[in-house]
């Protein structure tokens, strides 16, 4: 089996691919929204999802491990109320 890279290198690679998806189609809406899909919507968009970019992807990174316990608790507490539901 090849040497697969750390799970750091993963979850900053899943960062840069999630940030740069979710910026990308939220700045495409809010671009649409606020100015409309008239021509030069495409020269419009691009230089806010750069910037949405730059501030998304550290974003994400350094959200990420708050929004991974808030899974993680939420999931025991779901499976908790299951558990008392079972009985």
């Amino acid at each position: 089996m090849a040497n697969q890279p750390s799970m750091k290198v993963q979850q900053l690679v899943f960062a840069f691919y999630m940030s740069g998806l979710m910026s990308l189609l939220m700045s495409g809406v809010i671009t649409a929204i606020n100015t409309g899909l008239s021509s030069g919507f495409v020269q419009r968009w691009l230089p806010a999802w750069v910037v949405a970019w730059a501030v998304a992807f550290p974003l994400v990174v350094l959200v990420a491990p708050l929004a991974r316990k808030m899974t993680d608790a939420t999931i025991r507490a779901l499976s908790r109320l299951r558990g008392r539901g079972a009985q």
